[in-house]
């Protein structure tokens, strides 16, 4: 019998019922640094965040006590996961919501998302939809990934789990930044170890017109 293929944001529930948010939390710890670093060592003014796929809101929290960040949000479609970041942060800002219909009241300066993009079918559609609708002219959106084509070890995980990973190269991903309007898109690997080629970073800048 063939099982039909689970949505992630289910998985992401369960794990934050287990407890398994947790050690994604840890694990990842070292790439949002460097993203975050990324983001945030040329800007001399305040600005505003949004989390993408936040999980428990560890970035989010994190952002928040920047003294620079003026607003920090994360949105998530795992219900669980924002029930749980509420639970931590009781005044934190946690939306539940399918990335691809949420429109902000306000848009961002900054929209951050780790291990997001791929569980998308079309991350092309994603990518557009927060352009048009979350990002401030000159606004950073930046992207880190481990499920991609370079890191060998990742190409099982959509059968470990049971669920739709979009898998693409570093230059693919570079690419699809640059089709959907962002400039300056620069991409580098994180946190690499002998049997890890690193997080993949990539990041743009959204132009006054786009």
């Amino acid at each position: 019998m063939i099982m039909s293929a689970r949505k992630a944001t289910d998985i992401f529930s369960e794990w934050a019922l287990n407890g398994k948010d947790l050690g994604m939390q840890d694990h990842h710890s070292t790439a949002v640094d460097a993203m975050l670093e990324t983001l945030t060592s040329f800007r001399s003014s305040s600005f505003s965040f949004v989390d993408a796929g936040c999980g428990n809101g560890w970035v989010v929290r994190k952002m928040s006590s920047n003294p620079q960040c003026t607003r920090s949000f994360g949105i998530d479609g795992a219900e669980e996961m924002i029930r749980k970041a509420k639970m931590i942060d009781p005044k934190g800002n946690y939306i539940h919501s399918d990335l691809l219909t949420w429109v902000p009241h306000e848009a961002f300066d900054i929209v951050h998302s780790m291990e997001v993009f791929y569980y998308f079918k079309d991350p092309e559609e994603l990518i557009k939809h927060i352009m048009d609708n979350w990002l401030k002219p000159f606004g950073q959106m930046i992207m880190g990934v481990d499920h991609y084509y370079e890191n060998i070890k990742s190409h099982s995980w959509p059968t470990d789990l049971n669920t739709y990973m979009k898998l693409l190269s570093i230059d693919d991903w570079v690419e699809l930044f640059k089709d959907c309007g962002l400039g300056d898109v620069k991409a580098f690997q994180a946190n690499a170890k002998d049997d890890f080629p690193g997080t993949l970073i990539v990041h743009g800048l959204k132009g006054r017109g786009s």
